[in-house]
């Protein structure tokens, strides 16, 4: 009588797409956060010149600037490769949870990146305590991935077989 190591197939999948995506996700969330400084910088330089030219109307731009960060995610999240610079730098993606079975998994609609961002805004002002989630589910998913439905994924697992 034999007995075979059965694996389920979802299982293997999520292995293979999600493997080493955590630690991944907190260098790409450092490197996201130095090109927002950055970008802010410049935004800011941007609304002073402006401001000055204006000869000081100009400054009520700067009552935009906080949502750099935000327009920064959702902008990066819905384009074709639906990953922050960040993301890309380590060989991330981020798709539609739903969607990972399928041969071609489908990005983030706007709505979920829109949902992601707040929500990741919101894991960040309760103490980070929503993170904990990576350690409790298979897929490796921080509670704004599982509430915005979505996933981070590794890009080049999405191209090659099991």
């Amino acid at each position: 009588m034999s007995q075979g190591l059965s694996l389920r197939s979802d299982v293997v999948l999520d292995a293979w797409l999600t493997r080493d995506v955590w630690p991944r996700r907190i260098v790409a969330f450092i490197v996201d956060f130095l090109l927002i400084a950055v970008l802010g910088f410049v935004a800011i330089w941007v609304v002073v010149v402006f401001g000055i030219l204006t000869l000081g109307l100009g400054f009520l731009l700067g009552h935009l600037l906080p949502l750099v960060p935000f327009v920064y995610y959702v902008a990066w999240l819905v384009t074709m490769g639906a990953a922050t610079p960040g993301q890309r730098l380590l060989g991330l993606t981020v798709r539609q949870d739903d969607s990972l079975a399928l041969a071609n998994p489908v990005r983030p609609s706007l709505a979920q990146a829109i949902a992601w961002t707040v929500l990741l805004y919101l894991s960040f002002a309760l103490s980070m305590v929503p993170f904990i989630a990576v350690f409790f589910n298979r897929r490796r998913r921080a509670l704004h991935d599982i509430l915005a439905g979505v996933t981070v994924v590794h890009a080049s697992a999405l191209n090659r077989g099991v």
